[in-house]
């Protein structure tokens, strides 16, 4: 199994910004394409943002593009996500994902990871 630990989730007001965590052990992060999702309550697990191995290359779902950034530290494998101007619309739990695999690939399906972190919540609320 490889760990994924996610952090940084809590409630917030619409408006405001946060920054998740996801905290890797046991691989090497730079061999593995990486992935946020996210799943609000009665509703499927759906994808907010994904990185490639090297995270040159990111994809974001269209709900939060402008607002959320995906990056990548190598040094201290760990994965971001910062989330900017929140919306109601954001409140769920959010889950970091991992695939192993090179290139420029990015991955915005759940069957396409191998491996979830537990999840964080994040509440946006007023």
């Amino acid at each position: 199994q490889v760990p994924l630990v996610e952090s940084g989730g809590g409630l917030v007001q619409p408006g405001d910004s946060l920054k998740l965590s996801c905290t890797t052990s046991g691989f090497i992060l730079s061999l593995y394409a990486m992935g946020w999702f996210r799943q609000a309550p009665g509703k499927e697990r759906e994808f907010v943002a994904a990185a490639s191995w090297d995270g040159e290359h990111t994809k974001y779902a269209e709900s939060v593009m402008a607002r959320f950034t995906i990056s990548k530290n190598h040094t201290k494998n760990e994965v971001y996500l910062q989330m900017d101007s929140l919306e109601p619309g954001d409140t769920g739990v959010y889950y970091c994902a991992a695939r192993y695999g090179h290139g420029e690939s990015v991955y915005d399906r759940t069957s396409e990871y191998d491996f979830w972190g537990p999840g964080t919540q994040v509440p946006v609320s007023s």
